[in-house]
């Protein structure tokens, strides 16, 4: 029997409606951009999201650069994070505004937490180094400040740059973290710590090299002039799909998503002298 005009016309709409939701599980974008957004949310509503990204995204990078889309277009502000005491004020875990560095380690806190608090405590074992004890407790002189010395020993981003490039191609730099050329400490931490660390310069970076990475990966770039601060990196951020960048950028005024090797290339040259790779690690595979 020929089925009526009105039969197939449901069969049609059925149809759509499956590959509507087919496509709408496929593309991660599409719920993240249904989201308010982040920076205007309360802890209350957050903590009511946050269960909803574990079950969108169960895998970890998947869920990392999930989250991580939906922090674009956030205020950025230098410096956000402190320990709410002491030295520095500033809020210990926060969603509002971010710097390269806050963008990572938030990102980081709440993809492994189902509610604000979670991700706060979360963020204090990520952000600051562990005691005698193993405990980690909020203190300026215990947090990890710079991010050559937290991807060599922070177990939640570690160093692959070796692994994407021959040795041959590296650059290399020793230095003593924390301590400027005349000696004194660009941080006053009572810490410093002397390390090696390999770099891939800027005419070896191409993107045959992205395409090695992870689908979800970490970048610092590296400056020179910094070395005579005690310094290594000058910037942070995320590359997904071996291609874009997601990052906190002071240049924008917010977190932006955009080309990666446009970002580094310019017109004038590129706008670092090298770059680290790192992976990311959920706290519970220590």
């Amino acid at each position: 029997m020929e089925i009526s005009r009105k039969k197939k016309e449901l069969i049609k709409l059925f149809i759509s409606f499956l590959v509507y939701i087919i496509v709408g599980c496929s593309n991660p974008n599409q719920w993240v951009e249904s989201l308010p957004k982040v920076w205007t949310l309360s802890e209350n509503q957050i903590t009511n999201i946050l269960p909803k990204f574990h079950q969108k995204f169960p895998d970890f990078h998947d869920r990392l650069k999930a989250f991580s889309l939906w922090q674009v277009g956030k205020p950025y502000e230098l410096f956000c994070l402190g320990e709410e005491k002491g030295e520095d004020k500033d809020p210990i875990f926060r969603l509002d505004v971010s710097d390269c560095t806050v963008h990572i380690l938030t990102s980081l806190a709440s993809v492994q937490s189902h509610s604000w608090d979670e991700a706060k405590s979360k963020l204090i074992e990520i952000h600051y180094k562990p005691n005698n004890m193993g405990i980690s407790i909020p203190t300026y002189k215990s947090r990890w400040h710079y991010t050559t010395d937290r991807i060599q020993d922070n177990f939640s981003t570690k160093d692959i740059t070796s692994t994407l490039i021959s040795e041959n191609k590296l650059e290399s730099v020793t230095i003593t973290l924390n301590q400027k050329e005349d000696g004194e400490e660009f941080l006053q931490l009572g810490w410093k710590k002397q390390t090696s660390i390999n770099y891939i310069p800027s005419n070896k970076l191409t993107t045959d090299i992205l395409n090695n990475l992870p689908h979800v990966s970490g970048v610092a770039f590296v400056k020179k002039s910094y070395f005579k601060l005690g310094l290594v990196v000058a910037h942070e951020g995320m590359v997904i799909d071996q291609k874009n960048i997601i990052h906190a950028s002071s240049e924008y005024g917010k977190t932006v998503n955009v080309d990666f090797m446009k970002y580094y290339f310019r017109e004038k040259g590129p706008l670092f002298d090298g770059v680290l790779f790192f992976s990311f690690h959920p706290l519970s595979k220590k």
